[in-house]
């Protein structure tokens, strides 16, 4: 079984694959005090839950943009599992995607994948969107070459700072875009600004991109609120939500 991980600044994606099925995953937060011992028991006890042993792991490929994850992690891997994981960088994917920044090194490991699992799938230019912590566009041409992208503030960001700095605004729930952009109270008024608002923005972003692509791209979405913000954008195609963890399937091939 391959053992996949994708630490983010918010959450971190755990995934196992037995051949080329993904048969479970789990999204816990990010913790970024734990112990290596720690991450050991919240790890066993998931597996146990699925009736997955941890011995039956036989590969691990790990990306993460949280420096400090690297030493629990292999720690972890290696104590408990007697296996060196392997983790993602710029050099680990030049021979499935050359990346065009003016420094390889600066692009982040979950926008790295995500472009190898998004090619390997299409064979096309795409834009691919991640609502993670930040909102990152990513391009990629139709050669299958990571162009660059733009990052944004992230949809809970920018909400959190809303609630932080205008105090008299109450903290509302994201879970459902309002039937109405023209909110008639507050806290409607809010949820329209912070879900229709974010729409706007990716349109706007993938229209902008786009015009300065050679061939049109097809507009991929992932990460936790994809589908939320999907179902108000008019510029986003598909959602996948496993992508992020396919592209560490597929890179963990070239390994």
């Amino acid at each position: 079984m391959l053992l996949v991980i994708d630490v983010g600044n918010t959450n971190t994606v755990i995934g196992v694959y037995e051949n080329e099925t993904l048969t479970q995953d789990w999204r816990i937060r990010t913790i970024r005090e734990t112990t290596t011992d720690e991450f050991n028991i919240l790890a066993r006890a998931l597996f146990a839950d699925k009736g997955i042993q941890l011995t039956d792991i036989t590969k691990i490929v790990i990306s993460s943009v949280v420096p400090s994850s690297v030493r629990i992690l292999n720690a972890f891997c290696q104590q408990y599992l007697g296996i060196t994981p392997l983790w993602i960088n710029p050099a680990s994917v030049k021979k499935l995607m050359p990346i065009l920044y003016s420094n390889p090194n600066e692009v982040g490991a979950d926008r790295i994948v995500n472009a190898v699992a998004a090619y390997a799938k299409h064979k096309k230019a795409l834009i691919v969107i991640d609502f993670g912590t930040a909102t990152t566009f990513d391009a990629i041409s139709e050669k299958g070459q990571f162009l660059g992208g733009a990052i944004c503030p992230g949809v809970m960001i920018s909400s959190e700072a809303l609630f932080q700095r205008a105090s008299r605004l109450p903290r509302v729930e994201i879970f459902k875009a309002p039937e109405r952009v023209i909110g008639d109270d507050t806290i409607e008024s809010i949820k329209s600004g912070i879900i229709y608002g974010n729409a706007a923005m990716v349109d706007g972003m993938v229209d902008r991109m786009k015009q300065e692509m050679e061939n049109t791209p097809i507009i991929i979405a992932t990460g936790g609120l994809a589908p939320l913000i999907a179902e108000v954008s008019n510029a986003i195609e598909s959602v996948d939500l496993a992508l992020t963890l396919d592209g560490l399937k597929i890179i963990s091939r070239a390994m």
